[in-house]
């Protein structure tokens, strides 16, 4: 059922060189937006504005901490922290949040408030209150036929009074950042009549191996189900009982969905269906449906059928809203997801214009805080190749890169095309690169933005970031079939509801069910969840590379060349044997990899409870001693069961204990409960509390419990 719920910074290693994207062409800088924009005159007085303030914070300790939890080997790895305790360490202090939401009130901000990570301050503003405040004019312009936008007409301040508490504001620019995916259910051109790997263009008409699923599905052309899901052996951990239980996955989305899409491609696969819950970004309706957010949620239950739930968080693509949007499955208290997966992005320079360097900085703590409390995120690495920028006309001829599947925070996914043999192996597999038909291509290059992390330290020569870090099935030539009855899926041309899409956000929500996978795995040999993966992937290539964990591309390129306006190719990039910038590691067997990780995880806490002769109703409360075998996130937990009666239940607070050892906690019984428990024992009842030490990841979801131990209530 769908659930609709409307309603201190330092320069650290995210080295922002943003005169180096400014500066990349001023054909780069149109990324931003359609060619031929028109000023329309001042921008309407009363005109809402919704404004992202990126908060003074300890951006540098934030960073420094994601990258220990994430490290084999740190004396920190995989040692995670709750979203609360990451933000009261590393956020804005209580000073700066209090003087900050005081001077947006009293300059006439609207829902002002500072989001759950510290990081930011939200508020809405009207155009005429938001230029006195920030000293910049706003100007009407149209892009297009039908874009039309804010954007202020010269350089946005900080005011005085948020000096030092502040860096910057984004929302004033209401162009959108994203525009429809490029490789979706559209007409094929001069598709190859069969997969050879010395074709430049990567698409095969015929699908290959043996599909699976109802007739509909089958007459389509995409593959299904079954085949990737063999191909990059997520059968096998299906068949063991991996379907993603206990795991909530999180989708950045800026369109909608129909949940009858879903329910009938599961009923097509007979697949279970999450439960799906839908949250508005700055939004106050759901968004029409369309094929992205559908192709999401249906990929990503064929991966991970026992999923928990999938939260759909749906924005608008202005750039506060995406701001608000990556962060948005942090805000709900109880549904932190194990894993977020955004099959969107813009290029670096686009990205730079539109948010600045306060913009990027801020996004980039927010990833690195997601990292630090063990969640996994992953992002699109893009559908245009080496040349990311996307201009009226198509890829401008300017080499960028995807972000945020640039941060070194998320793990950037690319796409090949594979074919498959009779069994769904894969018996072939090729750079994901559409040129000159479709104009597609898996993204990949250097990043401009972010230095090399770590991880990458012996795959790559450059001093930056390397994107992809894996890639899978993208190409829309078979593609995957879908099931979609959206307007922009039924302008496709297909015959009815089934069609085939591609895209690297295909592959991206298929490898966040794998890793619900992993994670659900790892839960069964007691050891922390997998969290940011990039370290720890790349540490099984480098030492257990004959293992076959990642399948080398070797062929083929992800340049566009005559695609491109200037009808050149830009150089880059080639996939070759080992790590390249166009597919990365390569292919993921999920199954191995889930064997290596789980040798190489952190195990899970022992935990243990004791309690003493006490009485509970005079206390109004349980006092427990709780104990761990090393640093873990425990609470108490009581039940007393009641005759004829539900059972009382309480927890205490949870607690860091930073080390192994233990420590008293106090589990607080309310007068309804205490009423409940003496009514009972005036009935002459014998009345028993059981009493338990919860070990929780940072989500607050339950990693192991202790034996329990008895008492007895009295009054």
């Amino acid at each position: 059922m769908v659930k609709q719920c409307w309603g201190r910074a330092q320069a650290g290693r995210a080295a922002l060189i943003v005169v180096l994207l400014l500066a990349t062409s001023s054909a780069t800088a149109l990324a931003a937006g359609p060619a031929h924009i028109a000023r329309l005159g001042r921008a309407p007085a009363t005109q809402s504005l919704s404004l992202v303030l990126p908060l003074n914070a300890d951006l540098s300790g934030l960073e420094r901490l994601a990258d220990a939890v994430s490290t084999p080997g740190s004396p920190s790895f995989r040692h995670y922290l709750s979203v609360a305790q990451l933000a009261r360490r590393f956020g804005a202090t209580p000073s700066v949040r209090a003087r900050v939401t005081r001077y947006l009130r009293r300059a006439g901000g609207r829902d002002v408030r500072i989001d759950r990570t510290g990081l930011f301050a939200d508020a809405t503003m009207s155009v005429a209150r938001a230029q006195r405040t920030f000293g910049a004019a706003l100007t009407r312009y149209q892009a297009g036929r039908a874009t039309r936008f804010i954007a202020p007409s010269g350089a946005a301040r900080v005011p005085a009074a948020l000096s030092g508490a502040v860096t910057g504001v984004v929302g004033l620019d209401t162009r959108p950042l994203f525009g429809p995916p490029p490789a979706g259910a559209g007409a094929v051109r001069h598709a190859p009549a069969s997969f050879r790997a010395e074709n430049t263009n990567s698409g095969y008409a015929s699908r290959s191996g043996t599909p699976n699923g109802c007739a509909g599905a089958i007459a389509d052309r995409g593959f299904t189900p079954n085949q990737y899901l063999t191909a990059y052996d997520f059968a096998g951990l299906q068949a063991a009982g991996a379907t993603g239980t206990g795991e909530r996955v999180a989708l950045i989305e800026i369109d909608g969905f129909k949940y009858s899409d879903i329910t009938g491609f599961a009923s097509c696969f007979g697949l279970r269906v999450p439960a799906i819950n839908g949250f508005g970004v700055g939004v106050k309706h759901p968004l029409a449906p369309g094929g992205e957010s559908t192709l999401d949620l249906e990929v990503l239950d064929a991966a991970a059928p026992g999923l928990s739930a999938i939260d759909v968080y749906e924005s608008h693509s202005r750039a506060s809203d995406v701001l608000r949007a990556m962060t948005a499955p942090l805000q709900n208290r109880g549904r932190t997801p194990e894993i977020i997966s955004a099959s969107l992005g813009t290029c670096e320079p686009a990205l730079a214009l539109a948010v600045g360097v306060a913009g990027i900085r801020a996004i980039e703590g927010a990833l690195a805080l997601e990292s630090a409390a063990g969640i996994s995120v992953l992002a699109a690495s893009g559908d245009s190749g080496s040349s990311d920028c996307i201009g009226r006309d198509g890829p401008i001829p300017a080499l960028a890169v995807n972000f945020p599947a640039s941060s070194p925070y998320v793990t950037a996914v690319g796409g090949t095309n594979i074919q498959l043999d009779p069994t769904n192996q894969i018996s072939a597999q090729i750079t994901w690169n559409d040129s000159p038909d479709n104009a597609g291509a898996g993204g990949g290059g250097l990043s401009h933005a972010f230095r090399r992390p770590s991880y990458q330290k012996g795959f790559l020569d450059s001093s930056f970031r390397g994107v992809p870090d894996v890639a899978l099935l993208s190409d829309p030539l078979p593609g995957y079939a879908v099931y979609c009855t959206a307007t922009e899926c039924e302008q496709g041309g297909g015959p009815g509801p089934w069609i085939a899409v591609g895209g690297t956000s295909a592959a991206t929500p298929l490898l966040a069910g794998g890793f619900a996978l992993v994670d659900q795995v790892l839960r069964l040999h007691r050891k922390q969840n997998l969290g940011s993966a990039n370290a720890v992937m790349y540490r099984i290539a480098r030492e257990n590379g004959a293992a076959g964990v990642f399948s080398d591309v070797t062929t083929s390129d992800n340049d566009l060349g005559a695609s491109l306006s200037s009808h050149k190719p830009l150089g880059c990039c080639s996939a070759g044997p080992g790590y390249d910038l166009a597919t990365g590691l390569g292919g993921v067997d999920l199954g191995k990899l889930a064997f290596l990780t789980a040798a190489d995880q952190a195990a899970i806490a022992r935990v243990g409870v004791s309690v003493g002769r006490q009485r509970p109703l005079a206390h109004r409360g349980v006092v427990a001693r709780v104990s761990c075998s090393r640093r873990c996130l425990v609470s108490a937990r009581v039940t007393i069961r009641l005759p004829r009666a539900r059972p009382v239940r309480a927890s205490s607070p949870r607690r860091l204990l930073l080390k192994k050892g233990s420590r008293t906690m106090t589990v607080r019984l309310s007068p309804r409960q205490v009423r409940a428990v003496r009514a009972a024992l005036h009935r002459h009842h014998r009345i028993d509390a059981e009493v338990v030490a919860v070990l929780t990841d940072s989500g607050n979801n339950v990693e192991a419990t202790s034996r329990p131990r008895r008492l007895r209530v009295t009054g």
